[in-house]
This record gives C-alpha cells, sequence and structure tokens, in this order.
C-alpha cells in the first residue's frame, strides 16, 4: 500500500506542472522566479537528503515535484515576474545562507528541516506576490500539490518525523497558496462589483 501511495504522490507532482503550465502560458499565472529558482534547488537536496535518511516510496513525491518544479522555473524566466527587488535579493541571500549552513552539516535531517526554512523563504515571496495580486496564480497546480503531500505523507508509513516534515511541509504550503488564492480572487471580484 505504501508503494501505491507513493506512486499517487509522484503523479500528483509531476501532473500538478500541467494546468499551471497552461496557465503561465495562456499569460494568466506569472511565477515569481526567485521562489522557482530557490525551489529548484532545494527539491534536489530534499530529494538526497531523504534518500541518504532512508525514504523509499515517499521519495517519489520529491522526485515528481522535482519535474514539475524544473518546468515551472523554465517557464519563469521567460514569462515570470520578480528577480531583482530587494526582497527577491534579500530572499535568495537568506536562501544561500541557510543551504551554507546545510553544507557545513553532515546530518541529513539537519539539511532537510534547513530546506524546509529555505523553502519557505522562497514561498514567501509567491505568498506575498499572490495576496497583492491572486490572479497571477491558479489554484489548481497549488491545489494538487497539496494533495501529492498528502499522499506522500501516507508513504512514509510510519511515525518518523524526518521523513515525515517534507512531505507533511508540502501539503501545508500548497494548500496555504491554494486557499490564498481561492479567497484573494473571491474578494477581489466581490469588490469590484
Amino acid at each position: 500500500m505504501l508503494e501505491t501511495f507513493g506512486y499517487i504522490s509522484g503523479i500528483l507532482m509531476m501532473f500538478s506542472v500541467i494546468p499551471y503550465a497552461k496557465s503561465i502560458l495562456k499569460g494568466e499565472t506569472k511565477p515569481h522566479r526567485i521562489t522557482w529558482l530557490i525551489w529548484t534547488v532545494l527539491v534536489l537536496i530534499a530529494f538526497f537528503s531523504q534518500l541518504a535518511k532512508g525514504a523509499s516510496w515517499s521519495l517519489l513525491l520529491t522526485a515528481g515535484d522535482a519535474v514539475a518544479i524544473l518546468v515551472t522555473f523554465i517557464l519563469s524566466i521567460k514569462y515570470g515576474v520578480g528577480g531583482f527587488q530587494k526582497w527577491d535579493i534579500l530572499s535568495l541571500i537568506g536562501a544561500l545562507f541557510s543551504l551554507f549552513l546545510w553544507y557545513i552539516t553532515s546530518e541529513p535531517a539537519f539539511a532537510l528541516f534547513l530546506i524546509i526554512i529555505i523553502d519557505i523563504i522562497g514561498a514567501n515571496l509567491t505568498i506575498i506576490k499572490t495576496w497583492k495580486n491572486p490572479e497571477t496564480e491558479n489554484w489548481v497546480g497549488w491545489a494538487i500539490c497539496g494533495a501529492g503531500g498528502l499522499f506522500g505523507v501516507f508513504a512514509v508509513g510510519s511515525f518518523n518525523l524526518v521523513l515525515l516534515s517534507y512531505p507533511m511541509y508540502i501539503c501545508i504550503i500548497n494548500s496555504i497558496v491554494a486557499i490564498i488564492i481561492l479567497i484573494r480572487k473571491k474578494r477581489c471580484l466581490a469588490n469590484n462589483m
């Protein structure tokens, strides 16, 4: 059963990019470049950290996530926003500093928790952008990623905080962004009527 949850998680993560990429190419979604740059680096580190700590089927979540994030980052270069504002630069410096801390430790669990902190730094840029301009995001892709994270939690199969932390975080952060998009779009529509 864990294998099935792992496959579902990985498939959801990989296929989440389809509605998101379509929305980007239509000009509706404008991904934040620095967010997706940070996430591209992090997802690769997360994969290898989880692998080093003994993850098995839950790694499919991270592998699927890596495909979706890489595609989105590539699209963000041409179709995205951000990159050189003060907050972007500060976030990138914070992420690089955290990566340095990860590099000097030999403990995969510590590295994984640093990855989550760095991921939050990147997510913050998208959350701020989405709060101000909810029309620049597609809630469907985020919701699919949230569901993928949930299945990633199920794929862990035991109560191991280190192995559960990343898929739980993925479920929570993606669900939060999807909810913000829906609530803010609804509020903006109500204000325009």
